[in-house]
Formats: structure tokens, sequence, C-alpha cells
């Protein structure tokens, strides 16, 4: 895929009749006027994607990019980057966190490695990867343009894969250590905001460490000449330069991921600030991805809420969640079931001795 193909891709809008058919059928059941609040909108978002008013979430799938980022031997993290590796192989066995978590819950669960530094061929993990990890943006760009335009179409295959098995609802997530600092430099790049602003302790830093993040990441923006944003920031030959400069393969897989799963109807769950960044990178690209996104959780991470603004997205998880792997992206489908049980099963008013709510423009 070249740099144009990228920028010419078409995704349709959502269907907004099937919306507003899905919102009066929620009208017509024996309940409050929006009593379930944004969960209605949800399911209202699922039926516009797929195109009717009958959605279809029962095959879900949690997609997890993975990759190294060179700019952790910067001393950005508490750990070294061979964790990556390690975590890695626990999700091939289904025993790392978001494994255990969904072990009597019905997911696919699809690690990828698009850019673990090691040669090792896990099982249980995808192998797309496109290199050994990016460059340090502190003294370099994390990838080139062929590199970042590969890593985005390992994305798009991806959802075709998951597309193949039937899945109608995927959850992103991610693991690599120091892409809270890639995350952040890119989120500053694209919104213009300040680094002590945006800035947080990944999976935990002290004030010193803290100190240092934050130190490299200014550099970085510094470096790639994103530190004073242009009034064309968020066009697309911007965002796609930010991106290679300081963001990091498994973002770029996940801009191709939410891309290609758009233009398949198949709605998409943010999980935490790593995958709402990527989002926002999708949703500069092409602008309608913003109809087939929800958000699951607010984040740790200081960015977090600031780039789910951005996206007009709403979280109905607030637990101070900071652990990646699509942990809080997966919370929200059993919520999701409950309420999308109701709207397929509920009883009418008509069915009840109950007179209709009325919706009323306040």
């Amino acid at each position: 895929m070249t740099k144009d193909e990228l920028f010419g891709i078409i995704i349709n809008e959502p269907d907004k009749n099937v919306y507003e058919r899905a919102k009066k059928r929620f009208d017509r059941l024996a309940k409050p006027i929006d009593g379930f609040g944004y969960f209605e909108d949800m399911v209202c978002k699922i039926a516009s994607n797929q195109c009717t008013d009958r959605p279809d979430i029962l095959k879900k799938g949690l997609v997890i990019m993975i990759a190294d980022n060179g700019v952790t031997c910067e001393g950005v993290s508490q750990t070294s980057s061979d964790v990556t590796l390690s975590v890695a192989r626990l999700m091939g066995a289904g025993k790392s966190t978001v494994g255990v978590m969904t072990g009597d819950y019905p997911v696919d669960i699809i690690p990828v490695d698009i850019g673990i530094n090691s040669d090792e061929i896990i099982p249980g993990v995808a192998g797309m990867k496109i290199k050994h990890g990016t460059g340090n943006i502190s003294k370099e760009p994390a990838m080139t343009e062929e590199e970042c335009l590969a890593a985005i179409s390992a994305g798009m295959s991806v959802a075709d894969m998951c597309s193949k098995r039937g899945i109608k609802l995927v959850a992103t997530g991610e693991m690599g250590i120091g892409n809270t600092t890639t995350s952040t430099a890119l989120f500053c790049a694209l919104s213009g905001c300040g680094v002590e602003e945006a800035v947080g302790r990944g999976a935990g830093l002290s004030d010193e460490g803290l100190k240092k993040k934050t130190g490299v990441i200014k550099r970085s923006l510094s470096l790639h000449k994103l530190n004073n944003i242009p009034v064309n920031a968020l066009e697309k030959p911007y965002v796609f330069n930010a991106l290679k400069s300081v963001g990091g393969l498994d973002i770029a897989g996940l801009a191709g991921l939410y891309t290609r799963c758009t233009q398949l109807g198949i709605t998409i769950v943010i999980d935490g600030f790593i995958s709402a960044v990527a989002a926002l990178v999708a949703s500069v690209l092409n602008p309608n991805v913003k109809g087939y996104l929800l958000a699951s959780h607010s984040g740790r991470e200081k960015g977090s809420q600031m780039v789910l603004d951005m996206l007009g997205l709403v979280p109905v998880i607030h637990a101070d969640m900071a652990l990646g792997e699509g942990t809080g992206a997966v919370m929200l489908f059993p919520l999701l079931d409950m309420v999308m049980s109701v709207y397929n099963n509920g009883i009418s008013f008509s069915d009840t001795d109950i007179a209709q709510y009325e919706r009323f423009d306040i």
C-alpha cells in the first residue's frame, strides 16, 4: 500500500436511519426513556454500523498489537524491553492478565507480533513482524515511511482475519515496554497539548523517572519538528509524518485495524490511552472512522480523557485502570451483552398495562 492509497481509502458513514430505528425500539421497551444511558447509544451505534436494527455481537474478538520501542534505552520505563517478549509468551499461552480474565468468556484473543525485538516464533501469537522494534525516537524516526505503511497494512490484514471468523465486535489492546512514551509524544504532536499536561507514569515511574520521560518526549518532539503544531496539524500528511516519526509499530498496526474494521462494518472498542491515540490517527486519516468507535474506560494515563474528548467519545467505566492488553475494553463486552439482551428480548409497553413514556426534547 502506498501513502496515496492510504489517504484515498473510502469508508461509508454509519446508517443514520438504522440508528434512529434502533433508538425507537429502545423507546418502545417497558423502561424509562434512555434508561440505559450511554449504553443505548452504543447499541444503536452497533446497529448503524451493521446496517440492521437487529445487530449481532455474539462473536467478539480482542486484537493485541505487540511491539518494542527503541526509546526504552533512554530509561523511560521501570522495566527493560525484555518484558515485552515475556508477556507475549504468556499471551500466546492464554496466561496473561486478559487471557485469565476472559477464560470463561467467549472472545477470540488474537495477539500479534508486529515488532517484538526477538526472532522467536511464539506459539499462539500471529507473526506479522515489520521490524525488531522501532528506532529511538529521541534520536531518529521510529519508522521509515515504508515500515509505517507496512504496519498499517498488517493491521488491516488482522481486520480481514476477524471478519472471516465472523467477529462483529473487536476490542483493541497493545503491549510493549515504552509505548506510553511513544503514544504521549504522538498525542502531543497531534493535539498541541503540553507534554507535562499529557505525560503519565506508565507502568510505574518515580518522580525522577517521570521527569526523565518528560524530557525525552520533549527532545523527541523538537528533533522531529513536532513541538510547534501547525495550522494543518490534523491533515493527513502531517499525521502520517508524526506517526512514523514518534509513534510505534503497535500504534500503526492498530490504526490499520481501525481503518479496515470500519470498512467491513465492524464496531471497535477502544481500550486505554495508547489504543485511543491510534484511533485518533485513524480518524484523521478518515473521519468516518469515528462513527464505528466505542470508548470503554477512562484510564489512569493523564491524556486518556483528553484524547477521548477529541474523538467525541464517552467512556462508561471509570476504574483508574492502567494495565493495557485490552483489559478495559473486554470489560465492556458483558455489559453490552446485558443491554443487548434487553434490546432484543425486552417486553414492550404494548404488552403491558403501562402507558408508554414520551420523549421530550429539553
